[in-house]
């Protein structure tokens, strides 16, 4: 690794209305480096990247941007990318129904205005998809393919770019560990051939693996770069430069919560794939979830976890459903998901912005949502009592927002989960379906979010919580269930699971 400079932006500042997102930014990067950039949501990382990449164009932040020592002043993407400055965001830009081929040049097509080389299209993808790793066809639909697989399309196409820096937001936000760590050793192994990259990622342990420096953003302020070999790389002396403090203890503690009587009980529940007839999701799954529990779910991704979730809640996912669903020892038939509201269920997707909130509208009118008949009158809503029910919530579950007329658009992503979770709780439900409830948000925004389910709990409230990172599992729940392939394959007390064991049980049925 070389100790040039590839790009260096001096005194950054953005502001929009009411909010100065950037405050004399100052970031660093070394050609031929991996370079993590960390902070809290809101902390300014990602507005950051969107100015580098012409996002947002010159003239509407102050500051300089200077990429390979020369002064750039980009006014759309097009001319970062000109560059050789290549962004790939959190939320993957494909069509699910082209191919890959037809993704990777998107835009930037081969062959001549007004006829597509379709032939050189597909041989340089493939080209392109070797380098990254991947052995599928060019011809293959993105949605034929995973997510992780996904990512790593998009990693093609930008080299195909001829990208020099790489900036990736969140690459890993949706991936299970095996997919997490295939990316994190090709982002090394291109960094030996000349790759520059820029990582976003609330994965500290990723973090503290992949990355030659460390810049910690905190309200949109620089607060520090840490450099490998010679500054701590802990994941606590991280944290302490995020939150400007230690946290001792990354899962606060339940005290005095008394697990009560079944809650909710589901018996022999069997799901069919929407598309594929033939195509088992969930096999013959039986659990219970008691008052006052947090019961984890974990598995790899696919497993279908997810599949379960939506199948109960109201039958949102699924076909040839089968199976018996109980609440207080009562059978119940939830048909579609305003009868599962209805029975006191809840799901939390893991889609926020897809599924979870309209992002264009406002914290208040999202709040009510699942639960209008809570703010009307004769089917007239009252704006005062919706207005006062959402700034309650934004009190209680201390959403950073200076109005609840804010849009949602608007909000960093763990104020986005909180107003999700608002919703829910709104809604008076006797048992929550958390589905990956802290996914793409901090570490001290995780805190308050695993306050918010200690605090459901203390209630009475059922917690059913489905994560992908394992110690979020073990760290929060009282009972797990491990899920693969359509069927629960073991259970474990809290305090007797170990990541060791859950992945044991994983690995030893899909051997089976």
């Amino acid at each position: 690794m070389s100790e040039k400079i590839l790009l260096e932006m001096k005194n950054i500042t953005k502001e929009f209305p009411g909010v100065k997102a950037l405050d004399d930014v100052n970031f660093k990067v070394k050609e031929g480096s991996i370079h993590a950039l960390v902070g809290e949501n809101g902390a300014g990382k990602s507005t950051l990247m969107n100015v580098l990449s012409g996002i947002y164009p010159y003239g509407t932040y102050t500051g300089d941007i200077v990429y390979d020592g020369e002064v750039c002043r980009f006014s759309k993407i097009r001319d970062s990318e000109a560059k050789g400055i290549v962004i790939i965001h959190q939320e993957l830009a494909l069509v699910p129904d082209m191919t890959i081929g037809e993704n990777m040049f998107l835009g930037n097509e081969r062959g001549k205005s007004y006829a597509i080389d379709w032939t050189t299209t597909y041989t340089e993808a493939d080209k392109y998809l070797r380098i990254v790793g991947l052995s599928e066809s060019s011809h293959t639909l993105i949605r034929d393919i995973g997510v992780g697989k996904q990512q790593l399309v998009e990693i093609a196409k930008a080299l195909s770019k001829h990208a020099r820096l790489l900036i990736l937001d969140e690459p890993t936000s949706s991936l299970n560990e095996s997919d997490s760590q295939a990316l994190l050793d090709l982002l090394i192994r291109l960094k030996g051939e000349g790759l520059t990259s820029i990582i976003i990622s609330h994965k500290l342990n990723e973090v503290s693996y992949v990355a030659d420096d460390i810049t910690v953003v905190r309200d949109g302020q620089t607060i520090e770069t840490l450099v490998k070999g010679v500054d701590d790389f802990s994941e606590d002396r991280i944290i302490k430069g995020m939150v400007g403090r230690e946290i001792a203890d990354r899962f606060p503690k339940r005290h005095g919560v008394e697990i009560g009587d079944t809650a909710m009980e589901v018996k022999d529940w069997t799901v069919y794939h929407p598309v594929y007839p033939d195509k088992k999701v969930v096999d013959n799954v039986n659990f219970y979830v008691r008052k006052g529990e947090v019961l984890g779910i974990s598995g790899l991704m696919g497993a279908g976890r997810t599949e379960l979730a939506m199948s109960i809640f109201g039958r949102s996912y699924g076909s040839s459903i089968s199976g018996q669903v109980f609440l207080n020892g009562k059978e119940v038939k939830m048909t579609n998901s305003k009868s599962a509201i209805k029975q006191g269920l809840a799901y939390v997707t893991e889609d926020r912005k897809g599924n979870g909130l309209i992002l264009s509208n406002t914290i208040r009118e999202n709040t009510t949502l699942a639960n209008l008949e809570g703010v009307s009158t004769a089917g007239v809503i009252d704006f005062d009592k919706e207005y006062a029910v959402a700034e309650e919530y934004r009190e209680k579950l201390r959403t950073k927002t200076p109005s609840v007329e804010q849009l949602v658009g608007n909000l960093s992503g763990g104020n986005q989960q909180k107003v999700l979770l608002a919703k829910w709780m709104f809604a008076g439900p006797d048992v929550l379906i958390l589905d990956e409830p802290t996914r793409g948000i901090d570490v001290g925004a995780k805190y308050e979010i695993y306050n918010i389910i200690n605090t459901l709990v203390a209630d009475g409230k059922s917690v059913i919580m489905i994560s992908s990172e394992l110690p979020e599992v073990l760290g929060m729940s009282d009972r797990i269930y491990v899920m693969n392939e359509g069927r629960f394959v073991a259970e474990f007390a809290g305090s007797e699971a170990t990541q060791e064991g859950i992945m044991a049980a994983i690995l030893k049925t899909s051997n089976d």
